[in-house]
């Protein structure tokens, strides 16, 4: 029995160790082309929403003007903050949700949606509002894990 758990110990202590794999630099380079839409060299107003909000969920630190520069993007991008995955089939889960308004409006941002409504909290722990995606309003909700759904 101690043998099974030293092995075990030691094969997740291997790959806990082992690095997230990062986005590329040319993957990073292509992500900022098709982010700086104007190629003005930087992100500013809805060009940096979305990336603006990926920094903020990761705690990450960002010009107090709210522009990104192509550095900055590219610091952060090889980090892989600004990799969305999917929601998790069946969410929203209902849940205490420990989010801010705030906090659950940057998720839904991150997804690529703007135009973000004042959320309400639902009995159930689930932020719910609205926002534009591909200009035309969808709900969205946001579970306690931070799945963002439209409906």
């Amino acid at each position: 029995m101690k043998k099974l758990f030293l092995i075990l110990t030691s094969a997740a202590l291997i790959l806990l160790s082992i690095p997230a794999v990062a986005m590329t630099e040319e993957e990073c380079a292509a992500m900022w082309k098709q982010a700086d839409a104007n190629s003005d060299g930087a992100l500013n107003g809805a060009e940096a929403d979305r990336y603006l909000a990926l920094m903020r969920m990761s705690n990450r630190t960002m010009a107090a003007d709210g522009t990104m520069t192509e550095t900055l993007f590219q610091e952060n991008c090889k980090t892989d903050i600004f990799t969305v995955t999917a929601a998790e089939e069946g969410a929203p889960f209902e849940g205490a949700n420990s989010f801010t308004e705030y906090q659950a409006q940057d998720r839904v941002i991150a997804r690529g949606m703007g135009s973000v409504s004042t959320l309400t909290k639902d009995d159930k722990g689930v932020w719910r509002g609205t926002a534009q995606v591909d200009g035309k309003s969808v709900n969205v909700a946001v579970d306690f894990k931070g799945n963002v759904v439209t409906q």
